[in-house]
């Protein structure tokens, strides 16, 4: 009975992209003969470019499924993990002014860890600057608490983030010491220079006790393997924004890592995975000059020969952006990065194309090009709006042609992407909320990728009060005038279908698409507010 389901999946999700394809082909064959002013083939251009960038990935992620189902198939009972030995595993927690009760409960998570050749090391990077009596006391706090939970403290002078810290501790280590370097053992002491493998949390990531022996279980079998990436799932789904922001991450963590980990092309997500320090050191450590230190270092450890995993189980839980302030620097950060290695990833594939397979090759550009999403959300909000006001085409379909080949494409394509991920305990209402946060970053999204493609590397603010979960209403005029904008664009064509004897179904077409992404833009009023109210248990569904 699985076999049978599984074969109709795949039989399913081959005749989406076969409907796809001709679609396309339609699409830009009534685009070349077309006879149009040259500001329509301009918008013309826009839209299309849009839709091939919206098929590419559509295709990407169907066959990131295919490869799922596919495995499935032969898939047996889970095996049981049996460790011949118990290699070091270093367990670090880089930190940066966080809160001392979120840190103890990480520590606290760490100890209980059921794998007892571990150590754990608390990587403070506070600036410590400032001789200021808050400064000093979360000093002391910190020391305090390293010592009450018994692990080791690193310190260093302040540079970069992360990944500074992370690569400074590496230099420790093994040995290769700056005056700047501080280390206190407040625990049993321990022979760095046996630790073959380093556990990343970030300080708000809470881990099951079992979260390490299977992990060292598939790093001992594959010798080549730098790193093993596992979910990330958030627990405070009592907040509208954490809640929208898990759920869009289940689309990533679900078919399209599992994918990604079968191709051997998983990215680390810089937190909740094992890696290989002997690969970190091979590489020269995490890559300090991307905002994205994670993905950026998966791709060199990629180009050395290092291959890479996805294990699906989720077993850490950790704490998502609680406003759309703290979402939105988020967005801004993962997008500027991953554009940024975009330009790296055509300069390597022109450079060396052999360095890597052409499955890695792909599954990098689909990463990285991701996040051009905002200028086709923009164009996708904007044609329609031309066309109702100014009378601009854009779409030189009729709407025999519009039905014989879009309407099956998308309803066959909205059916794979919902129905699969509901097999996962994801309901189709969950995934809006996931997909509507998606969309209303589409000016963050245009910012970053811009700032990114020029070079102009800053820090994104937004200028709301520092304790403030509310955004004043000025911060989202992108929002809230392309939602206005395609309002007034939907009254105006119920008008222009009143009054007008020609064009009424072009018309109507595109009156529904202003109203539907009017709902869309709405949506970020929802998300500019306090709590749901009602505690969601969603991240457990489904999951070991």
């Amino acid at each position: 009975m699985l076999k049978k389901k599984i074969t109709l999946s795949v039989l399913l999700i081959l005749t989406s992209v076969f409907l796809m394809l001709i679609y396309l082909s339609v699409r830009v064959f009534t685009f070349t003969i077309i006879e149009a002013l040259w500001y329509e083939k301009l918008v013309a251009s826009m839209l299309l470019l849009s839709e091939i960038f919206i098929m590419i990935h559509g295709m990407g992620y169907a066959f990131e499924i295919l490869k799922v189902l596919l495995k499935e198939e032969d898939k047996e009972k889970e095996k049981k993990y049996i460790l011949k030995s118990h290699p070091k595993v270093l367990i670090v927690i880089p930190s940066y002014n966080e809160p001392i009760n979120v840190l103890e409960e990480t520590i606290i998570s760490c100890y209980n860890l059921s794998y007892e050749n571990k150590h754990i090391i608390l990587l403070d990077d506070t600036k410590y600057d400032q001789d200021l009596n808050e400064v000093i006391a979360y000093q002391k706090s910190v020391e305090e608490l390293c010592k009450r939970r018994k692990i080791g403290l690193f310190r260093r002078k302040w540079r970069g983030a992360k990944a500074g810290i992370i690569n400074d501790f590496l230099d420790y280590i093994h040995g290769r010491m700056k005056k700047e370097f501080s280390y206190r053992e407040f625990g049993e002491k321990t022979s760095f220079e046996k630790g073959k493998y380093m556990v990343v949390f970030d300080a708000d990531q809470k881990a099951f006790v079992d979260f390490i022996e299977n992990l060292v279980f598939l790093m001992e079998e594959d010798p080549k393997l730098a790193f093993v990436q596992t979910p990330q799932y958030y627990t405070n789904m009592d907040n509208k924004v954490a809640r929208a922001a898990m759920l869009q991450q289940a689309v990533f963590y679900e078919f399209i890592s599992e994918g990604k980990g079968i191709s051997g092309a998983m990215i680390s997500c810089g937190t909740n995975g094992i890696l290989r320090i002997k690969a970190l050191e091979e590489v020269g450590g995490f890559e300090e000059n991307s905002l994205t230190e994670d993905f950026a270092t998966s791709f060199k450890l990629q180009l050395n020969n290092w291959s890479t995993l996805y294990y699906n189980k989720v077993k850490v839980f950790g704490l998502g952006p609680e406003s759309l302030k703290s979402y939105y620097k988020q967005q801004y950060r993962w997008a500027f990065g991953t554009i940024s290695l975009f330009k790296n990833w055509i300069k390597e594939f022109i450079k060396n194309p052999k360095k890597m397979s052409f499955v890695a090759w792909w599954e990098y550009f689909l990463s990285c090009s991701y996040y051009f999403t905002g200028f086709v959300f923009f164009v996708f909000m904007i044609c329609p709006i031309l066309f109702l006001l100014f009378n601009v085409p854009s779409y030189f379909l009729n709407m025999k042609v519009y039905s014989a080949f879009f309407l099956p494409y998308f309803v066959v394509t909205i059916f794979v992407y919902y129905g699969t991920l509901r097999k996962r305990g994801y309901t189709v209402r969950e995934l809006m909320y996931g997909q509507g946060l998606l969309y209303d970053s589409f000016y963050i999204y245009m910012k970053a990728a811009m700032a990114a493609l020029f070079n102009r590397k800053r820090k994104f603010e937004l200028t709301a009060k520092s304790k403030e979960k509310i955004l004043p209403l000025y911060l989202l005029w992108p929002q809230l005038l392309m939602g206005s904008l395609c309002f007034i664009s939907g009254v105006w064509g119920i008008n222009r279908m009143y009054f007008e004897n020609s064009n009424l179904i072009p018309v109507a077409v595109n009156v529904f698409w202003c109203f539907y992404n009017c709902l869309i833009l709405s949506f970020i009023l929802y998300f500019n507010d306090s709590l749901i109210g009602k505690k969601s248990n969603h991240a457990l569904i489904g999951k070991e």
